[in-house]
């Protein structure tokens, strides 16, 4: 990037020809101003787009069994399927951005939310249907987690690696956050009209989608020097790196996006055991299901910003020993409510909700530090490839980390999958409860933890990289 009206000031067509970042004397002249205005445009769209693929999480709140016909283990596997869909359209969306331009590919797939609001809404108002046409639009749903990689790829490429740990934790966080914004405007439907008026949410983001696309077709540009496609994606599969970081997104990215999804059911569960009346759990679980998204989406930046600090094996280390005690709490929990069979009792509902705020919490915090790694591997792995100069090496570094958020992004969105699906298991087992779901998810963090200080911490062996230094090294 050249100081310059062609590159610090986008062109009436929002059209950047050239972008380089890493240009100091360029970013302080105008490219940071140019480089924050599309950073808040693309999490305003990445907010809404979190919120539809999470709509369901919400719906089934407003969705009693005798009305609907469908029981807890169908809702735990109908709010799976747009985590699902939305995970493998991460892989598309990552190359979108550079194919059609980070504004155009804002503005279409902010459009394209309207569809399976339309469904949702027109559902909820006629709930005679099949379970199958519920999965259908489900289903669709899962557009709005796509949106999550082609923003994530789009940023990365605007901001400097001494940057993009705050930058891509900001823009992910402010995504993120859409998760508990959609549940609170469920809570205040329910708590002023009822738990039969879901229409309402469906409404009300239909408005919020149409604000998206016309706030990115006038603020945000379209970069001409990005390459991202599958072959990139394809390259990236080569490291060993890319497969440990995708198993570790698994446990954070999946684990924030899963427990979104399946909190306000869990929670929900336990209030029907108590004795309140679907309309009264449906209020008190709105009243606290969207704290955990919330604590956990604002917690993503901090994660990023404490690995640019820090490091960001150290601090994925640390938050996945923490994600262990956390699961540990839970287990506790659901072992004493199995040993007294009746009414969940107040001790037990406190250890759940903290138990699963912790989770959200951390969930987020090693979110920001998972992606704090990525541009580290390929920033030093493009120092070894002496064939390339220096624009050369920064190019092949920002395509290939953008291409790894994006397959990162869908493999870490089937461990919400994972999570919903376990869950579902455990409650159709002979125990009917989540105990067994508890111990698996501990067990998964713990093996999560032994992976990250073996590839990132231990004693590095020579030629391997490792998250917290950068030496200069090509593929291993």
């Amino acid at each position: 990037m050249t100081v310059g009206a062609a590159t610090t000031v986008a062109t009436p067509k929002h059209y950047i020809a050239q972008w380089d970042a890493e240009d100091v004397e360029a970013w302080e002249a105008g490219g940071k101003d140019v480089a924050k205005r599309n950073l808040i445009w693309s999490v305003i769209a990445e907010h809404v787009g979190f919120s539809v693929w999470s709509i369901w999480s919400v719906m089934v709140l407003f969705m009693p069994t005798d009305v609907y016909g469908i029981d807890a283990a169908g809702k735990f596997f109908l709010v799976a399927v747009p985590t699902l869909v939305g995970a493998i359209l991460r892989i598309p969306y990552t190359v979108a951005t550079a194919r059609f331009g980070g504004r155009n590919w804002t503005v279409f797939s902010a459009l394209v939310l309207a569809v399976p609001l339309f469904g949702t809404l027109y559902l909820m108002l006629n709930p005679g249907h099949s379970y199958t046409t519920f999965l259908v639009v489900a289903a669709i749903a899962g557009v709005g987690g796509g949106n999550f990689a082609s923003s994530m790829t789009n940023i990365n490429a605007f901001y400097p690696q001494r940057l993009k740990g705050w930058a891509l934790g900001l823009n992910a966080g402010g995504g993120n956050i859409g998760v508990p914004v959609i549940q609170l405007v469920g809570l205040l439907v329910i708590a002023t009209v009822g738990n039969t008026e879901a229409w309402i949410v469906c409404a009300i983001y239909l408005v919020f989608c149409g604000f998206a696309a016309v706030g990115a077709a006038l603020f945000m540009d379209n970069l001409g020097n990005q390459k991202a496609d599958l072959t990139a994606m394809g390259k990236t599969l080569k490291f060993s790196d890319s497969w440990v970081i995708a198993f570790l997104y698994i446990g954070t990215f999946g684990s924030f996006i899963g427990y979104s999804f399946a909190f306000g059911q869990v929670m929900q569960i336990n209030f029907l055991a108590g004795g309140d009346t679907p309309a009264q759990a449906a209020l008190h679980t709105a009243q606290i299901a969207f704290i955990g998204p919330l604590l956990g989406s604002i917690a993503r930046p901090y994660g990023g910003k404490l690995a640019d600090r820090i490091g960001g094996g150290k601090i994925t280390l640390y938050t996945f020993a923490a994600m262990t005690l956390a699961a540990g709490v839970l287990v506790t929990a659901s072992m004493i409510d199995d040993s007294t069979p009746g009414a969940a009792s107040t001790g037990v509902l406190v250890m759940l909700v903290g138990g699963f705020i912790a989770l959200f919490l951390l969930s987020g915090i090693g979110n920001g530090s998972v992606y704090k790694i990525i541009p580290s591997i390929f920033e030093a792995k493009a120092q070894g490839l002496d064939h390339l100069d220096a624009e050369g090496k920064a190019m092949w570094s920002r395509n290939m980390s953008g291409a790894l958020i994006g397959f990162a992004g869908a493999i870490g969105g089937l461990g919400g999958v994972g999570i919903n699906l376990v869950l579902r298991a455990s409650y159709l087992s002979d125990a009917k409860s989540a105990t067994m779901a508890f111990w698996v998810f501990l067990a998964f963090y713990v093996a999560c933890m032994v992976v990250t200080w073996f590839v990132f911490l231990r004693r590095p062996r020579e030629g391997v990289l490792i998250a917290d230094k950068t030496p200069a090294l090509v593929a291993d």
